[in-house]
């Protein structure tokens, strides 16, 4: 894997961002919300999730610091973003930073909410971060020719192949350490201009020193619900 030359590449990248205060700057982007943000370009658009403007992005997970940066990119390439989030916090949070429409995906419903808001024509990209838990229903979700874009996975699950003929879609795994160096320089322009124009502005949660690196780890696991990017301070 190509490890060292995306952390390189993100050196760089810090280095040209003209800090002000606040305190985005003052925790100056943690190269690993930074290696998220790049992924996140990556997924969606336009590399692997092949994204365009006037198309509909599922984000699930869309109050996390990752799931946030993705609406506001493709809210910024010109998508009809829809998000999922687990708390009427994290759902507000989702509609704040670019998406259209929210989700609570702790409602036994919401999947039959989603299926009613895009009506007959379906979701043209789902951005996937727990897909051993959604695959099987994103596939019923697309519209024809949609992509599930995977980005997260904790283990198997089970799908009926029939639901990918059915509408001509595509599942699509995605490694950003797999992408070209060129990609990566594209992926890396992308989010200069997002920052430096003011529509991609990645959002801090909860802060914790890394001596309690396991309470993060706790807390992050039984948490309600995902509200920006959880950060270890050195």
């Amino acid at each position: 894997m190509q490890i060292m030359p995306l952390l390189q590449l993100i050196e760089s990248f810090l280095c040209r961002i003209n800090w002000t205060s606040g305190k985005e700057q003052r925790l100056e982007y943690p190269t690993s919300l930074l290696i998220a943000l790049f992924s996140k370009i990556f997924s969606v658009f336009p590399f692997r999730g092949r994204a365009k403007a006037g198309e509909s992005v599922l984000v699930h997970g869309a109050s996390g610091g990752v799931g946030i940066a993705t609406c506001q990119i493709a809210r910024a390439c010109g998508l009809k973003v829809l998000g999922t989030a687990g708390t009427e916090e994290g759902m507000n949070m989702v509609l704040r930073n670019g998406a259209h429409q929210a989700f609570n995906h702790r409602e036994a419903n919401y999947i039959d909410k989603i299926k009613e808001y895009t009506g007959m024509e379906g979701v043209d990209v789902i951005i996937e971060m727990l897909s051993n838990i959604n695959l099987a229903t994103d596939l019923q979700l697309l519209s024809y020719a949609g992509r599930v874009v995977v980005v997260g996975c904790r283990g198997p699950i089970e799908i009926n192949p029939r639901d990918t003929m059915s509408k001509e879609s595509s599942i699509i795994g995605v490694s950003l350490f797999l992408a070209t160096e060129e990609e990566r320089h594209e992926c890396a322009a992308a989010l200069l201009d997002g920052i430096e124009a003011g529509w991609l502005k990645p959002i801090v949660g909860s802060e914790y020193p890394l001596e309690k690196a396991v309470k993060a780890h706790e807390d992050i696991i039984h948490s309600s619900g995902a509200r920006g990017k959880m950060v270890l301070l050195p």
